[in-house]
């Protein structure tokens, strides 16, 4: 795929607006606890900094609605990117109106000006041309960093491409590079490992790589609608009931493949998610009454991980279990560090899956790649072309 991007661009002396993905997560004094997108986007901002532009940065977090809301105001981003690049980060309260532009004008060549949450504003979420135009005229044009919102067509994601020249900066072109790869000439064998609460966000993804995936190792919540849909009594655990004829048809389709499709065979059951809770190792078969499934068993981990160790790509998205209690930690543990180890091509991606290996200390240098967005990563692979993107492509 080929895009516009930073390499065909000369940005000195012009306003250049920077969309990038800062919806990091924070904790309840507003602190954030995870910087990894921040730092991810710096490398572009460095690029553009360096060259003599000067850098309006644009983002969203949370889900505001159109409405202000204070604990999702960008102050405490600008302050960590300020950190990160070692220079002064100017933070606005708008993103648009004559204040802002007020402060723009005054820029001079590298410096950077970070505006508001853009989904304060109900045009953002709509792609509503007015709002798009009123951004628009605080640049010259477009770089779009922001992976993790990219299949979003929104004003700052897609819509400013109508209106200025457009560009991917680096992390959006190491993204769409290394995933690209993966559908066109990904390293055999192909493992797919999917976790997660919810069969809806997989379902594209499972189906694109039907055939080009050797092996599907299922676990999470994910795991017990398939479970279900096989016939399995799963107790109270959590499940998609009304997915079963979806799984029914996925797993119908890998049958000819023989073990292509591999479920637990064991899981971790209690009564509650708690950290306290006294856990057991059942065979899926013994399941029965109220059990709760919260993880994969032992004899899973050793089956997946064994499936890990002679891939020759490895695509991760969603935890295995109930990560976030030690009682349920150890499967999705046990399967970051097979892929952490694995020889071969290994790409993750999904904001709990980023959590977790953070949770476990395991360094992201151990993998090929990391993906900033979970969503974004799922439907590329899915084989879909995302707005964002699109905006970018050249014409060859």
């Amino acid at each position: 795929m080929n895009l516009r991007t930073l390499h065909d661009l000369n940005p000195k002396g012009k306003r250049v607006l920077l969309r990038v993905d800062f919806n990091v997560p924070t904790d309840e004094q507003r602190n954030i606890t995870d910087d990894t997108r921040i730092k991810e986007a710096v490398p572009t901002i460095k690029h553009l900094v360096t060259k003599g532009a000067r850098v309006i940065v644009m983002s969203h977090m949370g889900r505001p609605k159109g409405k202000i809301v204070d604990d999702l105001r960008l102050d405490k981003v600008a302050e960590r990117l300020s950190s990160l690049i070692a220079m002064p980060v100017k933070k606005v309260h708008e993103c648009i109106g004559k204040s802002v532009e007020k402060e723009i004008s005054k820029m001079a060549d590298g410096e950077i000006v970070v505006l508001e949450n853009t989904r304060f504003y109900h045009g953002e979420e709509m792609n509503a041309k007015e709002f798009t135009e009123q951004v628009a005229q605080l640049g010259d044009v477009f770089v779009s960093d922001a992976f993790g919102a990219v299949h979003r067509a929104h004003s700052t994601t897609a819509g400013l491409a109508d209106f200025l020249p457009s560009y991917a900066g680096l992390l959006l072109e190491k993204e769409i590079k290394v995933l690209s790869s993966i559908l066109e000439n990904p390293k055999k064998p192909v493992v797919l490992v999917m976790g997660g609460a919810k069969i809806d966000t997989k379902i594209g993804v499972l189906k694109n790589f039907l055939d080009k995936g050797d092996v599907f190792l299922i676990g999470g919540g994910l795991a017990n609608t398939f479970l279900y849909a096989e016939g399995y009594d799963i107790g109270d655990s959590l499940h998609q009931a009304d997915k079963k004829e979806v799984a029914r048809e996925i797993m119908l389709e890998t049958e000819k493949d023989g073990d292509k499709f591999v479920l637990p065979c064991d899981v971790i059951v209690a009564s509650e998610a708690s950290e306290v809770v006294e856990t057991v190792c059942v065979p899926v078969m013994d399941i029965e009454g109220d059990m709760k499934i919260f993880d994969i068993g032992h004899k899973t981990v050793e089956i997946f991980c064994e499936h890990i160790r002679k891939a020759g790509t490895v695509i991760w998205n969603g935890p295995v279990g109930l990560y976030e209690y030690a009682p349920f930690e150890k499967g999705t543990r046990m399967i970051a560090e097979a892929v952490a180890d694995c020889k071969g091509i290994t790409i993750l991606g999904g904001g709990d899956t980023i959590d977790a290996i953070n949770k476990f200390g395991i360094d992201p240098a151990r993998f090929t790649h990391v993906s900033t967005g979970g969503g974004a990563m799922l439907e590329f692979l899915e084989g879909k072309e995302l707005p964002g993107v699109k905006v970018l492509r050249t014409m060859d």
